[in-house]
């Protein structure tokens, strides 16, 4: 027989291992499925090609070259391969190696960048690439914190009772993680539903089902997700209060409404009738207020069929596992040999490794029984140490009620005097010490357990380290197993370089090879016996740890037994302490019963004087005793007096550290947190002015000094606690504000100007936490007050220059302008008072009728309007007045002024527009009374006036004091403003009415058609007067626009400030 068939032939591989051509075609195996799994085209991933991948993660034992080959994938390029990529990792998740979640997890950052990437495209893939990637590092999160839940989330309930073990709070999270795993779920499913056309069949084409494929694996981890969900609820409600979970119930039934939609939507779909076995929920959620509706949880499963084998050729991988290069092999023996034959060598040594890998197995397996068994017996150890605590305390409890029964006993003789009692009470005592004596013995013998239970848990520790050595030996007899498969790899490798070399010394060559066959399979034998002992000694450890438990479960059953003989023996001993107390008031009473015979005998026999006499004299010196012992307890009761008032001193004074430490603690993070919002993005769109910075500014100077002085009282007198934890508060919260309403004016500042303002309140804010940080400690904060207050002087300085300035104004002062308006607005009120009553005099004289009885209405009304105006500029004044004198401080008035020029502003716009008012009525009125105008022009004008008065007292109230005499005063001027104005409004149009009422026409004589002719006329005299009349609103507002833009140049204003009322003129507020 030729050996020609017994050659290996090796391809292209001449100076590799068979490990080393393994792996490579595992590799190429795995790219090329990796490859065709995730591809540009728009159709569901083939499950074969993940079904390899999966494979490969087991055979690499973890996802490494998976995460090696997906590293170069246009993930980032093309969004269906990132759709399918993400669809991939999932499966992997699932159902991949154990170890592919932890090796996935070091990735959640680069899931995270794609899931922003394709997050803003909004359309196509990008938003469920975002969802799906969210849902994935959830899913690793989760698996990360919970490292026992497999990744297909399938486990029993006694594994998920074992993994939240004994304490509600475990529930609690994970009842938390899981509601959030759902919500990624559900809002993943809710974008895939979302994205398709349901009415074109969208899951019976590739598109739809691209998009539809991920949701069966969706539907496989909500099923498991909401029935441990529904258990830990349950389990919660047992253990704690309804109230403390409406937070959950809410959420779960949010989770269930939108579940049992999903389930719904996917039943109906074409696509998943043959892939997934969709669930169905139950018509109402689970009452988890009622126990009894567990019972009727049905956890609901999804059936995924196993799928068809595939019978696609696979030419691409064919083409991609060959290998073309020459072989010299065969170019030097001829192409004549058969297909190689496997080597029983290659089998042994994967045989062998198989085994190795299953005892490294199984030693894991063992270290972790036995790190649990001594787990277990340290917990047992902890419970009979309590036990043991338990008893001692118990014992000495018992030794003090006997003696202080001894006490009493004592007392109870040497009043009554009675020497049989006294007998009596000593049996008693002797009775409760034999008891005690019992007691102790019995402590002596649970003393003795323990220390038994004690050298019996070292005996354990030391068997379980006797058997550590041997599983230690184990694994060194496996590394010697290691050794010798090498050894026989490289034995190998010579025979192979010995074959090349020559094809004469095949056949000594073969024979050396078979009888090395022959020991290899001695030494598998060998390591067959060595897995057989292996086994046996893990069934001895087994029959160990069983006999451990058992004799824990015996002292258990000592430690209950000896718990109810403890019980048994108190009892015994407050009944026997209860005997004694109802001997003790008996021999109370009999006491009394001999004193009261004792009088009798006395008052009966004066002959025994002397007798009485020797009785005194002895009472008096029993009486001295107690009298002594009386002091000694009042001087032993002084002292723990002083002793406790002393202690109450030092707690005292350390709750007033802790309240201060707290106070400070609350401020420094106060300031700390308005101190942050330099960096925080969401904080740059929030602006303020540098006025209300400032008036936000100088409350902390103020502060600074009432700290600075509570301090000090405190220091001398520290009953003033509440004061000085009211400043601290007080400084902390006015600082914070200054600092964030400084970074918030530095937000519309010019660059270096806001840079500078910025830094300065970094540096307050620091100086506030080191003032707040010195006072913790104690001692004296003066210079820290100085230097913080310095730097707010200094963020006040920045403040006032960026102050914008006025640009109109240019020689004289804004507070000379305001006093000028307000007089020229009162002179012109007064000359349009004098001339509407010259108006009056001169109709009285040239008018009569129904015409005087108008026009003198319209005028009296006009008159009394501007005595009311007059009456609120001079109330207006005295509020000004007052105004200034409140808040300028040292300034002067036209500082004040300028200081709050935006508020003048208003103010002199405010006295504007009433002089203005008042002239345009008198004007109008003018025309009235001479049939030349109009009585809406007097309402307008009235109106407006009533308006521009209104802007003069909003003005004025926005610096006033609410309580403020003067104020109120104003606002009855206000009142009798409007209700004059309305007098005018009512005068003109009673008088409009009595003009209209005498200019009708008569139409009884009008003929059919002069009617008809007349109605046509008035209709399109009413369409012409409709068209006016929206012509006019049209006008009307182009005009108040261009009054607001003129109005705003005038005075002065910015026009990027908005919002703050504070700094808005009282025409804006008007506008």
């Amino acid at each position: 027989m030729s050996t020609k068939h017994h050659i290996p032939r090796v391809i292209g591989s001449r100076g590799k291992s068979s490990t080393d051509i393994e792996r490579e075609n595992f590799e190429k195996n795995q790219t090329v499925a990796i490859n065709k799994a995730i591809n540009n085209q728009e159709t569901p991933v083939k499950e074969k090609h993940v079904r390899i991948t999966i494979l490969g993660t087991f055979t690499d034992n973890g996802a490494g070259m998976f995460w090696h080959i997906a590293n170069r994938l246009p993930v980032q390029g093309n969004p269906i391969v990132c759709w399918k990529f993400c669809h991939v990792l999932h499966k992997i998740l699932r159902e991949g190696h154990p170890h592919s979640i932890v090796d996935s997890y070091k990735y959640c950052s680069h899931l995270n960048d794609l899931g922003k990437l394709w997050g803003h495209l909004r359309e196509g893939y990008g938003k469920l690439i975002e969802n799906y990637c969210r849902l994935l590092i959830q899913k690793l999160r989760f698996h990360k914190k919970n490292m026992e839940i497999p990744g297909n989330l399938k486990m029993s309930d006694d594994q998920f009772a074992k993994i939240c073990g004994s304490d509600v709070n475990n529930y609690f999270e994970i009842a938390v993680d899981m509601l959030d795993y759902m919500d990624e779920i559900l809002t993943l499913q809710q974008s895939v539903f979302s994205s398709l056309d349901m009415s074109r069949s969208n899951s019976m084409t590739s598109s739809g089902q691209c998009r539809l494929a991920p949701l069966i694996l969706c539907i496989q981890d909500s099923c498991q997700l909401y029935d441990y969900i529904v258990k830990s609820l349950f389990r919660l409600h047992s253990s704690l209060p309804p109230d403390t979970l409406s937070g959950h119930r809410d959420r779960f039934v949010t989770a269930y409404k939108k579940l049992k939609q999903f389930y719904l939507s996917s039943s109906n779909l074409q696509y998943f009738k043959h892939l997934v076995q969709v669930p169905y929920l139950p018509d109402e959620p689970p009452n988890f207020l009622i126990a009894s509706d567990f019972s009727k949880h049905v956890k609901p499963e999804a059936v995924v069929p196993e799928p068809e084998p595939e019978n696609e050729p696979d030419t691409d991988s064919v083409v991609d596992l060959i290998d073309t290069s020459e072989d010299k092999f065969d170019a030097a023996f001829g192409n004549g040999f058969g297909p190689p034959e496997p080597d029983e060598r290659d089998m042994l040594i994967e045989r062998l490794q198989r085994e190795i890998q299953f005892l490294k197995s199984e030693i894991e397996r063992i270290k972790f029984e036995d790190q649990r068994i001594i787990s277990a017996q340290r917990e047992e150890i902890a419970k009979l140490e309590k036990i043991l605590s338990e008893l001692r305390l118990s014992a000495d409890k018992a030794l003090k009620e006997n003696e202080s029964t001894k006490k009493r006993l004592e007392e109870a003789t040497a009043n009554a005097g009675a020497v049989a009692k006294l007998a009596e009470a000593e049996k008693h005592a002797k009775a409760n010490e034999e008891k005690f004596k019992k007691m102790k013995e019995i402590y002596n013998k649970l003393r003795e357990e323990h220390v038994a239970l004690i050298r019996k848990n070292a005996d354990t520790t030391k068997k379980l380290e006797a058997e550590k050595r041997l599983v230690q030996e184990r694994e060194q007899s496996i590394q010697e197993s290691k050794s010798q498969m090498e050894r026989l790899e490289n034995e190998r490798k010579v025979i192979q370089e010995s074959l090349q070399q020559s094809a004469d010394q095949v056949t000594s060559q073969l024979a050396e090879a078979t009888a090395q066959n022959t020991e290899l399979l001695n030494k598998r034998e060998h390591l067959e016996n060595q897995v057989k002992t292996l086994e046996e000694t893990k069934s001895s450890l087994m029959s160990q740890l069983q006999g451990s438990e058992e004799e824990c479960e015996s002292l258990q059953a000592r430690l209950e037994a000896l718990e109810q003989d403890k019980h048994q023996s108190e009892e015994s001993l407050q009944l026997q302490i209860k005997n004694a107390q109802d001997q003790l008031a008996s021999l109370k009473d009999e006491m009394t019963t001999t004193e009261m015979r004792r009088k009798n005998e006395i008052d009966s026999l004066k002959s025994q004087l002397e007798d009485a006499l020797s009785e005194k004299a002895a009472k008096e010196e029993q009486f001295k005793k107690e009298i002594e012992d009386l002091q000694s307890r009042l001087s032993q009761l002084d002292s723990d007096k002083e002793a406790s008032e002393k202690r109450q001193r030092e707690d005292l004074a350390q709750l007033h550290r802790d309240l201060i430490a707290s106070a400070v603690k609350e401020g420094r993070q106060f300031i700390n947190d308005a101190m942050q919002q330099v960096e925080n993005p969401t904080h740059i769109p929030v602006k303020c002015t540098a006025e209300f910075l400032l008036l936000r500014a100088e409350p902390v100077l103020s502060a600074l000094e009432n700290l600075n002085t509570s301090q000090t009282e405190y220091s001398q007198n520290q009953t003033d606690l509440e004061s000085l934890l009211k400043t601290i508060t007080s400084f902390s919260h006015h600082m914070g504000d200054c600092v964030i309403h400084g970074i918030a004016t530095s937000h519309s500042a010019q660059l270096e100007a806001a840079e500078e303002l910025a830094s300065a309140c970094q540096t307050a804010g620091e100086s506030g936490i080191e003032v707040l940080s010195s006072l913790e400690k104690g001692g004296s904060i003066k210079s820290e007050v100085e230097k913080s207050a310095e730097k707010i002087r200094q963020l006040i300085k920045l403040a006032e220059d960026l102050v914008p300035k006025m640009v109109d104004v240019k020689e004289k002062e804004i507070g000379d302008l305001l006093e000028n308006e307000m007089h020229s607005t009162s002179s012109a009120i007064e000359q349009a008072a004098k001339k509407i009553e010259e108006m009056l005099h001169q109709t009285r004289k040239d008018m009569s009728g129904v015409e005087l009885t108008v026009n003198e209405s319209i005028l009296d009304s006009c008159t009394g309007l501007m005595q009311a105006i007059k009456v609120l500029l001079v109330k207006s004044q005295d509020l000004q007045k007052e105004i200034v004198l409140q808040g300028r401080g040292t300034a002067s008035v036209k500082e004040f002024y300028k200081k709050n020029h935006r508020w003048t502003e208003g103010l002199l716009s405010a006295a504007k527009a009433v002089g203005m008012g008042a002239t345009s009525l008198l004007e109008a009125a003018d025309k009235v009374v001479k049939g030349e105008g109009k009585f809406e022009e007097l309402i307008v004008c009235s109106n407006e006036i009533a308006a521009s008065t209104a802007q003069l007292v909003v003005a004025s109230k926005v610096k006033a004091d609410r309580k403020s005499k003067k104020l109120s005063e104003l606002s009855e001027a206000s009142r009798g403003v409007t209700s004059c104005t309305g007098k005018v409004v009512g005068s003109a149009r009673e008088a409009s009415q009595i003009i209209e009422e005498q200019n009708l026409m008569d139409f009884t004589s009008l003929s059919l058609m002069q009617a008809k002719k007349e109605e046509m006329q008035s209709q399109v005299r009413v369409l012409e007067l409709e068209k006016e009349l929206e012509m006019e609103r049209y006008k009307l507002g182009q005009v108040r626009k261009r009054h607001y833009q003129l109005a705003g140049e005038n005075g002065g204003w910015e026009e990027n400030i908005e919002g703050n009322t504070e700094n808005l003129s009282p025409l804006d507020a008007k506008s």
